[in-house]
Order: C-alpha cells, then structure tokens, then sequence
C-alpha cells in the first residue's frame, strides 16, 4: 500500500515537472516571440490608443489636464496656461472654447503618463488681424523637414545608425519602438556593475521614442530616476500605437520628430535651438534647403565623386547628430573633441557600408568653417515697430518677461488693428517727406510747413480707436519714425490747447458737482448759504439757481461755458510759488472779453489762467476747502504748513547740493566752496570751521596759508579767527551769512566729510533738524505776508492734487502736475495716446472703456490643451456725468467748425453722403531747455523739440489723436502748429474713410442712457 502510494507521487511529481517545463517552455517561446514581435501588446495598446482623443467644445472644459513641468510644454506655453487663463479672465476675456479630453486619456494622464497625441515639431506666435491677415508669424525650430519623404535617406540612415538602427525595420510591423530589449538589458547589466564599484561609462538604454519624450516631457528634459524613465518608456509605448497595431507609420514620424526636434545647445542672439535645421543654420551658417539637396540620392548619385561641398554638409550633419550626446559641451568648449568624434564616426560608416568611402574621405577633408548663410528676406521698420508694440502689449498681458518667451508660444493672437488700412496709412505718412507729396497733400504754407524746411526729421503718428462693445478697439497705430520709440505711447510733449481742453473739462465737473449740491433748495435756503469771497464758482452756480430753480444740468453746463473771462495779459499771478505773466498766442487777443467756450475754439490763454485760478480758488475755498481754516486767527495748522514748506524747500535743495557734491572727497568738496567765497580772511575762517568743527588752530592755519597772501594773513591774528568763528558760536543759519553760501550746502559739505560714503536717504534722515533751523526767519510774528505767501504755495499745490486725481480719472498720463495756473495752457505735459483716450470718454458719453488691442487669443490649437479667449462686452467705468461729455462735445465740434480746426470741416462724410460729425481740439508747444542766471535772467533757451497735435472724434464710433512731432535743436527752424496735424488728417481721408464708413463688425450699439447720483459719501455711483 505504502509502495503504490510513492509510486502515485513519483508520477503526480513527474508530470507536474512536466506539465511545469511545458508551461515555463510555452511562456519562453510567447516571450521571445513577444520580444521579437511585440504582438500582444500591440493588440493591447492599439485598443487603449483608439480611445485617446480630445475635441473643442464650447466653454470652459471641466476635463482638460496641464502639463506641470517638461522643456517642450514649458517652451510652448502649454505649462503657464492655469496661470495665463484667470489672469486673461481679469483683463477682461473668457473662455468660449476649449478642449475637451477622452476619458482614456485623463485616466492614463492621472496615472502619471504624458498626454498622448500627435504632437508638434513646430510652433510659435502669430498675430493676425480681424481679416486674418498676419502681422506677425514666428516658428521654432524655423527650420525642418515637412513630412518623412523629405528626409534624405543618407541622412536618415546615419540617424539610425547612430541611435536606434531597429526603429524601421519593415519585417516587424507590430512592434514597439520604445523598447529594445538587449540594448535596455546591456544598458541595465552595466549599470549594475557600475554601481558594485566597476569604473566605465554607462550608455543610454534609451530608443528615439524614449529620447523624444525625454527631452520634450521630463523635468529639466532628463532622466532623473528609474520611476521617470518607466514614465517615459510606458508613455511612448502607447503614443506608438496611436495609428493601430502596425507602427510603421508612427516609427517614421518618430524619426521625423527627433530630427526637426532635438534639443542643442543655446545660442548667443538665438537662445535655444532645436531640430537638424535651426542647428545647421546656428553653428555652421549653412543653409537647410542647400544642405538636403547635396545630400539628396539623386545629388549624390549624378557624379562619381563627391565634391567638397557635399563632404562639408555631411559633415556638419554628422557633427549635429553626434553633439546630442553632450550638447552644451561639444558644441561649445568641445569642439575638438567633437571633430575628433566625427572623424572617428566617418571611418566606422564607411567601415559599416552606410556611406561611401568617397563621401568618407570628402567629409575627413572638409573644413569646419560655416558656409555663408542666404540673406534672410527684411520688414520695413514700421512693420517692425507695429510689431513690437503689439508684443510688448501682449506679453504685458500675459505676464511675459520678454520677447523670447512670447514668440515661442503656441498662439495666434487676434488684434484689432486693420492691418491694411494702417499700412496704407503708413506708407502715405513716409511719402510727406518728398516735396512734391507734401505740397499736393498741403501741408506747405503759413502756420505749416516752409519751403525751406527738410521734411524728412518731421515725424507724424496717429492713434484710431473704435467703440465696439469689448471697448475701444485700436484700428491704427502707426508712425513715420524709423526708430523704437512708439511716439504716441512714449513720449512727454508740452501741448498748450489740449491742456486747456483737460482744464475746461474739470471746470464743468466742478459745476456739475456745485450743481448737485445745491439744486432742489429754495431761493431762500440758497441766499442763507455763506460762501468764501474767492469760491466764485459756487457763488455762479447759486445764482443760476436762485435765477432759474428749474434749470436742467446740461442747459447750466452750457451757461457755464458762455461765462466770460478777460484775455488781457496785463496782470501778474502768484502761482506756483512765485509771481508770474502770461501772453496769448496772437495779439489781437489781448484786448478781448471771451467765453470759455470761443476761447476754447480760438486757444486763448489768458481766459484758460483766470479759468484755472477760479478752479483752484473752488478747491481752496469751498465749504470743505483746504484753505477756509487760514482766516482762522491762531490756527495751530498754520504752524504745521510753515514746518512742511521749510521741509520741502530744504529737501530740495538738499537734493541739488547733494548732486552736485556727490562721489567728490572732502578735500575737492571744500575746494569747490572756497572758490565761491570772498577771499577774506574772516569768511575763509568761519567757512572751514563749519565744515572741520573738529579741527584745530594749526590745521586753519595751514588752511589760510594756501588761500590768503602771506602779506594779508602776517596781519591776521588766526587764533583769535579760530576762537571767534567757532561753529559753536552761530548757528547755521548765520554761518551762512557770514561765508554767504546757503547754510544747507555747507552742513551737507561737512556731513559728507565725515560720512563721505551716505545715501542721499542718509542724507534726508540726518538733517531733518537742520532743514527747520534754517528756517527759523519765517517762524517769526513779523513775517506774516511772507508766511502767507508760503502757506499758499503749500495750499495751492494741494488744490492741484485734486486736480491732477480728477485729470487722472480721465486717462492724464503722469503721477504729477505742475501745481501752477500754467498747467492750463501745457506746462504739465500730455501725451498723445492719452488725450485720444479723453476723446474717447467724451464721445461714449463719460464712460471710460478699457483700450482692446487683442479681440482673441488661440492658445494651443489641435492640443488637449487647446483653449480659446474672447475678449468680452465692456461697458467701462462712468467717470463724467453723460451732460459734462455732450457739452465738451458741443464745444469740441465748435473747434472744427469755427476754429483753429477749421480746414477740417466738411472734410468727411457718411456712407449716406452727409457730413460727418467732427470735434476735436487742436495743440501746439515748444519744449526748451531754459538756462537761468542771477536774478533771474534767462541766459539761454535751448530748443529740445516741437509738436503739434489734434485729438479728435468721428461719428458715433471714432476717436483719436494725430500728431507731427520733430525734435532736436533744429526743431527752432520749424514754426508749424496744430494747422499741420489737421491738414494731414484731412489729407489721409481718402485712406481713412473706407474704415470710417464700414458697418461695424462686432455688432456696435450706442451705449445705454446713464446718470450719475450722489451716495451717502457724496461720490458718484452709476444708475443704468
């Protein structure tokens, strides 16, 4: 029994064994027929890659997944877009598209995969306009092969030989280009011998399917573990089956791909290069189509030896596809060592039959040195200029840091700009400086240009917007400058008119503010009101009312501007902290009495300085002004203002001395003052001591003795100069007046000898005591009209801040203006953009839209990450009341119809026929640079530039401002005014009109009727 028993186990052990090596037999032989076929897993993968896909569905998608790191989805904008997308929503825009991935495809991509698609070897940024023409197209690699059949096969094979010699055998049409199993099993058997201590190098396990989602996909574009290389391995093996279980078609894309993609080396003046073109082109200067038409079959294959120029493009092919083992090294420091691999690598082809010894020994024999590269095909500067301001407002709105970052992404940008219509308009600005244009255009004559005048310095720009419902649309902006600078963006000019525009426009605010103060109340409740004898606008208002109870704000408003003010120059202002005059522009004006409203027309200035000084009198003196506490006797805030005016006088000229003083020693610093000083023994004496305290009697002598004759210092007795001149003995302020150098400069000197090394803050914190002491004179009871004279300059200044808030609220450019009545008539600056954009309010009746220059942007198309932004409806910000922007337009249209616009009249009309609808308001200035003497005596006027300007409104929908602007010393030779800027606007009608009377693309319709209430902070709110 126990027998049989052993007997039945001895069998049941034996064909278990065998059933075992039958199965371990069967596994081997599916194994190696896996290995050799990659079969199964084709079938596998193949079912998985059918259900990757992704499209673009309206909105935002609530699957779409981002790349987090990779060089490729860094470089292409792919990783930015979580961030790109809620800063693009704050500016405005929303997503109406994007895309939209398979459940597959978010399953593996949560799994730790890549995003498997057909990627692209080429990408970059374009912008277009809205009729899809392109303003500017950028693509890296600039270079590469279009589809696999343009790939010489000499160059192919040398790829393959070099670095994947299996990927396209034809035999294996299922199989999976990811892996090589003995290249990967040596690779990991020589790793493991590394790491027991063997001294060699290992090689890359990698295949060309592997590399490419390295170098694309992984962080920092390497292998940084072995989870990161199963991650690379997993994902090409899928993306290998995106075309069914055959993989042919997609190992040649994978050859197509490395060769247009693989990374080298960075660049100076290029950055990164990528791909076998960008590369030839970069490092040997040669030319991309030139070099694959040498190495063609055919090429090779008309002449029985190889010439030298085809040995020298095989070579730096080679020497490209070798580098990729060490880019930065062997295509930089490396070179040598590079050559030397190439030589090396030539022998063993030959050696091998993948070429011939012809080409071999032509390659060996081929100089380094680059082939001179075709000249690339050049933009005319203004398209270049269009360009880049279109960029540099675009990578401001996505947050890039620079040019290179942008033209890189995988984008299309729409602009608004017309892009036909600006380079008509561009090319009509450049022919005015040929005579004979400018004579037929007009722009030769009195207030234009002189016969004399070269033409060619003079430089025109102009600014379209269109009203659309995104907001105000830029259509034009362009120029004749053949450098950077973008004038209507990028300069400061002094524009008497316009600033009287800016001026009238806070003048009705003011009214309509005083207005909605008092209306509603009875004519006796308005005759209890006590007001300031200064606060005439008030007191003008009330009177209106009392007048009229009824009155409507646009009937007041247009009262307001028929209030009349003299255009005599014969009065002297205090302003800005001195007594001033003013002249007109033309004589003839200085005997008038004119509203506001001709005087607007005409630009006279002496109305606009009596306008702004009652402006600053309203904000000084109204029932809440900075001004009503100074009649208060005893106020303590009179003390305060005296201590702020001494601080910001002393500041002052602390930072003019400091300048002066600054990086000097202490001896050319003493230097300096002493030459200032009479030479006289007393104010040499008091003079160094202020700066030495410290020093002795010996060391002021020594001081004396290289200043003062012997003869003069023999009867000086420098002992008791050292004791009666003593610091200690005066305060500063008399140590000034006894050397007669400004007590501030000479604690500053002595400062900086003891502390040569201090900032000008250093400065400003140490002498905080000092820039009181010197003003000790004002603190006194008997200097009150000097005190006044101060605290009023202080006063004013802070009338002008509000000002400047309410010139801001309307797109004034600056953080600053000048705090005196000359600001009216210019002497704040402006800029051109920035008064089209005032245009703009006046016209979309007080509403301030925001400027679109891109309707759209594309990012990523034919990508799971593929998304769509449109800018969308704006209606903007109400910052004027809709009566304050009618009136302002009433007036404007007065300019062209009767005024110093008045060549424009009639000039355009409707689609109808009828005349258009033209304001606007010219502006004409010098800018100099004065040079003062003593006394204030003007001892020279250096002209820096002059400029003209009109900004203007069109219809309904139009704004914008032109300008001619020429600069330098010889800007004196010209005498042109805002007569210039009109004639060309109305030279450029035909150009502009086409635009002008095109239907509104986007669906224009007038903005709804607004007005403006007061809340509980007595601030305007908007009603709709």
């Amino acid at each position: 029994m126990l027998k049989n028993r052993q007997i039945i186990i001895r069998l049941l052990t034996l064909y278990i064994g065998v059933v075992l090596a039958g199965i371990t037999v069967a596994l081997w032989f599916i194994v190696k027929e896996e290995v050799q076929t990659s079969k199964y897993q084709a079938r596998y993968l193949s079912a998985i890659s059918k259900q990757l896909n992704f499209k673009l569905e309206s909105g935002a998608s609530s699957s779409i997944r981002y790349p987090k790191d990779g060089p490729y989805d860094q470089r292409l904008g792919y990783t930015l877009l979580p961030e790109v997308i809620p800063r693009l929503q704050h500016y405005g825009y929303n997503v109406t598209a994007q895309a939209s991935s398979s459940p597959m495809m978010n399953e593996l991509f949560d799994y730790g995969l890549y995003p498997i698609y057909h990627e692209k070897t080429q990408a970059g940024l374009r912008i277009i306009d809205p009729s899809k023409q392109v303003l500017f197209s950028t693509i890296y690699p600039a270079h590469g092969y279009p589809n696999f059949e343009a790939i010489p096969p000499l160059v192919l094979n040398t790829l393959l030989f070099i670095e994947n010699r299996e990927l396209l055998d034809e035999a294996r049409a299922y199989v999976n280009p990811a892996v090589e199993w003995d290249r990967l099993g040596f690779a990991g058997l020589q790793l493991m011998a590394k790491k027991l201590g063997a001294d060699i190098n290992v090689p890359g396990g990698s295949t060309l399917a592997t590399q490419l989602e390295k170098y694309r996909h992984s962080p920092g574009g390497y292998t940084s573990s072995v989870v990161e290389k199963f991650r690379q391995m997993g994902s090409a093996s899928v993306r290998a089956y995106l075309q069914g279980p055959d993989t042919l078609a997609m190992r040649k894309e994978i050859a197509l791909a490395y060769l247009n993609s693989m990374p080298l080396a960075a660049k100076a003046k290029l950055g990164e290069v990528h791909g076998l073109g960008d590369g030839l082109s970069a490092w040997f200067g040669a030319d991309f189509n030139q070099v694959n038409r040498m190495l063609s079959t055919d090429a090779l294959k008309a002449t029985e030896h190889v010439s030298p120029q085809q040995g020298q493009a095989y070579r730096q092919v080679l020497s490209l596809l070798l580098s990729q083992r060490r880019p930065s090294y062997l295509l930089g420091p490396g070179h040598e060592a590079l050559q030397h691999l190439t030589d090396k690598y030539l022998r063993l082809l030959a050696a091998q039959g993948v070429i011939s010894t012809s080409l071999r020994d032509a390659a060996l024999h081929a100089p380094a040195e680059p082939m001179k590269p075709d000249a690339a095909p050049s933009r005319t500067f203004a398209e270049q200029k269009t360009q880049a301001v279109l960029r540099t407002r675009l990578a401001k709105t996505l947050g890039m840091k620079s040019h290179y970052e942008l033209d890189r992404l995988d984008l299309t940008a729409t602009t608004t700009i017309d892009y036909s219509t600006q380079q008509a308009v561009t090319n009509a600005l450049y022919r005015l400086s040929d005579p004979e244009t400018a004579r037929s255009a007009g722009v030769l004559g009195f207030r234009l240009l002189n016969q004399s005048n070269d033409l060619s310095p003079i430089v025109y720009s102009l600014m379209l917007f269109e009203r659309g419902k995104s907001g105000n649309l830029l259509r034009i902006q362009t120029d004749n400058y053949n450098q950077p600078l973008d004038i209507n963006e990028g300069i400061k000019i002094d524009l008497g008119s316009t600033a009287k525009l800016r001026t009238m426009v806070h003048y009705l605010e003011l009214i309509a503010e005083i207005y909605q103060q008092y209306k509603g109340k009875s004519a006796l409740e308005l005759g209890k009101i006590e007001l300031h004898p200064r606060d005439f606008l008030s007191a003008w208002v009330i009177e209106q009312l009392r007048l009229q109870s009824q009155i409507g704000l646009e009937d007041l408003l247009n009262k307001a501007l028929d209030r009349r003010y003299s255009a005599s120059p014969g009065e002297s202002f205090f302003t800005g902290g001195g007594v001033h005059t003013f002249a007109n522009f033309t004589r003839d004006e200085n005997g008038k009495i004119m509203s506001v409203r001709d005087a607007l027309r005409d630009s006279v200035n002496l109305v606009f300085i009596r306008l702004m000084r009652d402006v600053v009198y309203h904000h000084l003196y109204k029932p809440d002004g900075v001004a009503r506490w100074l009649e208060i006797e005893g106020d303590p805030r009179r003390q305060q203002y005296l201590e702020r005016f001494a601080d910001r006088e002393g500041r002052v000229y602390l930072q003019r001395f400091y300048d002066r003083y600054k990086g000097k020693t202490a001896e050319e610093a003493l230097a300096m003052l002493t030459q200032r000083v009479t030479v006289k023994a007393s104010r040499l004496a008091m003079l160094y001591q202020a700066v030495y305290p410290d020093h002795d009697y010996y060391d002021l002598t020594q001081f004396l003795k290289a200043r003062l004759p012997a003869a003069v210092l023999a009867k000086e007795d420098v002992q008791e100069l050292h004791e009666k001149y003593s610091p200690a003995k005066f305060d500063l302020q008399d140590q000034g007046y006894i050397t007669k150098i400004h007590p501030l400069e000479l604690w500053l000197v002595g400062y900086l000898a003891k502390h040569p090394d201090a900032t000008r803050q250093e400065i400003m914190n140490a002498s905080a005591e000092q820039r009181l002491a010197v003003y000790r004179w004002l603190f006194k009871s008997g200097r009150k009209n000097a005190q006044h004279r101060r605290i009023m300059t202080l006063l004013e200044a802070e009338a002008f801040n509000a000002i400047h808030a309410a010139w801001k609220r309307v797109g004034y450019p600056f953080e600053t203006i000048t705090p005196s009545y000359a600001t009216s008539i210019g002497a704040s600056g402006d800029r051109p953009a920035a008064l089209a954009e005032l245009m703009g309010i006046l016209q979309a009746d007080g509403r301030r839209l925001p400027v679109v220059r891109f309707d759209s942007l594309h990012y990523a198309s034919a990508t799971p990450y593929e998304t769509l932004l449109n800018k969308k409806p704006d209606q903007g910000q109400q910052v004027l009341a809709p009566e304050i922007a009618k009136v302002a337009r009433g007036a404007l249209t007065n300019v062209v119809e009767a005024g110093t616009a008045i060549r424009l009249r009639g000039a355009y009309t409707t689609a109808d026929g009828k005349a258009m609808t033209v304001g606007g308001k010219t502006g004409t200035g010098d800018h100099r640079r004065n040079i003062w003497g003593g006394r204030g005596r003007l001892i020279e006027s250096k002209f820096i530039s002059r400029a003209a300007t009109f900004a203007f409104f069109m219809g309904d929908r139009f704004f914008g401002v032109i300008t001619a602007y020429v600069e330098g010393e010889d800007a004196e030779r010209y005498h042109f005014t805002s007569a210039l800027p009109v004639q060309i606007l109305k030279f450029l009608e035909p150009t502009l009109s086409p635009l002008l009377k095109r239907t509104p693309e986007e669906g224009f319709t007038p903005l709804p009727k607004v007005t403006l209430a007061k809340n509980s902070n007595n601030e305007t709110s908007d009603i709709h």
